[in-house]
């Protein structure tokens, strides 16, 4: 599996506001593009893929917010725009927008949108759910881009927003 050298040039811009978050949020990004790459063989996809997971979660480091959807979705329209890949707008802002959806989704850009909420949904129960892939494949993506705490950091964040907006916890998932 070809190392996701676009993650990585992304991610560095963003070093100082993720700070000592670099490494684990970096190795997320790696582990769900990596998983995407293995749910979904098209080769063609694998450069949204990529760009998709360097933003998803970005939101929360760089607008200082657990409800971080959006914030993460303008990051990445602002990249492509600088890119200029502004054709691929539509499709990383649902990828970004529906990664937490709780049930399959069926709208616009389906397969690759579906495909990026699986691997999201893999990395984040810690292979839990697996959606078909086998444990030892997730167990060797955990080797090659260990979570270095990222799951606690998580679970940190969830505890410190649900002190803050008990009725609203957990902002970023969808039905």
């Amino acid at each position: 599996m070809e190392e996701p050298i676009l993650i990585d040039q992304i991610l560095d811009t963003y070093k100082i506001q993720l700070g000592s978050d670099f490494l684990k949020y970096r190795n997320h990004a790696c582990r769900v593009y990596s998983l995407c790459a293995l749910l979904h063989g098209k080769k063609q996809d694998h450069e949204k893929f990529a760009i998709a997971a360097a933003f998803h979660d970005l939101g929360i480091w760089v607008n200082n917010t657990f409800d971080y959807l959006e914030p993460s979705i303008s990051l990445a329209k602002e990249w492509l725009a600088q890119h200029e890949k502004d054709e691929l707008s539509a499709e990383i802002s649902l990828m970004i927008d529906m990664h937490h959806k709780v049930s399959q989704y069926t709208g616009e850009f389906a397969k690759t949108v579906e495909v990026f909420r699986k691997a999201d949904w893999i990395d984040l129960s810690f292979g839990t759910l697996n959606f078909g892939l086998s444990r030892k494949r997730f167990r060797e993506l955990i080797q090659r881009f260990a979570t270095k705490g990222f799951h606690r950091f998580l679970i940190r964040k969830t505890v410190q927003n649900f002190l803050k907006h008990p009725l609203r916890p957990l902002p970023m998932f969808r039905k």
